[in-house]
């Protein structure tokens, strides 16, 4: 068991070839069912579909388990808004059967899995110099990104429910970036009290993570090392001391390794 232990804790954290094409595996699947997740929020819950839901839940759930297994601070780990997401995502997959009739409330929890992206950006930043470059950008994507989706389905729930295909979720898209960009076109409106407050709710909320990700974008690039002395944790990306103390940093750049 403790030689099982470790050879996963090897390909979870190592840094061997091994070990960095599973961790890329990882990543790739972890993009992949976001978009599977997406792009099946209005199909028809046929028997393909519910098969490869039930396939991606325990896929899901393994990884979930082997990082629990390994990790130092289990109960810290448990508690990442991300593995809680997991953890409704994973039992909404495997007991989609019992809850056939409850097609709207799946739709909103498997939406959560879009939060695991925000695990996905941590292991592309250990393995891509690019997103440690540009990190505040790419999280300030990422949020815009997940808002954005999230709200869809809430709004896909809420007007298109009774609509099924793809046309009706590009309406619910629609509808949520017209409204995060307060653009207004008036095709398609909310009629309840309960719409009209996700309305305000996505105007308010999505256009401070646009001006968050236009910020991020056209400001100069920070790198995320945090300070030992002072604990500062943004500096430039060629900073050789802390800005704010002088103590000395040793960020990795280009030809060398991290710790």
């Amino acid at each position: 068991m403790d030689e099982l232990h470790r050879a996963i804790r090897l390909l979870y954290t190592g840094r061997s070839q091994k070990a960095r094409r599973f961790r890329y595996a990882l990543i790739t699947f972890d993009a992949a069912t976001i978009l599977f997740f997406i792009f099946t929020a209005a199909l028809p819950q046929t028997g393909w579909v519910t098969l490869v839901n039930a396939a991606l839940g325990v896929v899901i759930l393994l990884d979930l388990s082997a990082r629990l297994w390994i990790s130092e601070h289990r109960r810290r780990e448990l508690l990442r808004v991300y593995t809680l997401a997991d953890i409704v995502v994973v039992a909404s997959l495997l007991f989609a059967p019992f809850f056939s009739g409850e097609l709207a409330f799946l739709r909103i929890l498997r939406g959560l899995r879009l939060i695991h992206s925000y695990h996905l950006i941590r292991d592309l930043r250990r393995e891509s110099r690019f997103f440690r470059l540009h990190e505040g950008a790419v999280y300030a994507a990422v949020n815009l990104f997940v808002f954005v989706f999230v709200t869809t389905s809430f709004v896909f729930v809420m007007a298109f429910e009774d609509q099924t295909g793809p046309a009706a979720y590009i309406d619910a898209l629609y509808f949520t970036v017209a409204t995060l960009t307060t653009t207004g076109f008036g095709d398609i409106t909310m009629t309840t009290p309960q719409g009209k407050l996700l309305s305000v709710f996505i105007m308010v909320v999505g256009v401070a993570l646009f001006v968050q990700l236009a910020r991020a974008i056209f400001q100069p690039s920070k790198v995320h090392y945090k300070c030992p002395d002072c604990g500062l944790t943004r500096h430039d990306p060629d900073a050789i001391h802390c800005k704010h103390c002088g103590a000395p940093l040793k960020i990795e750049t280009e030809g060398t390794d991290s710790a």
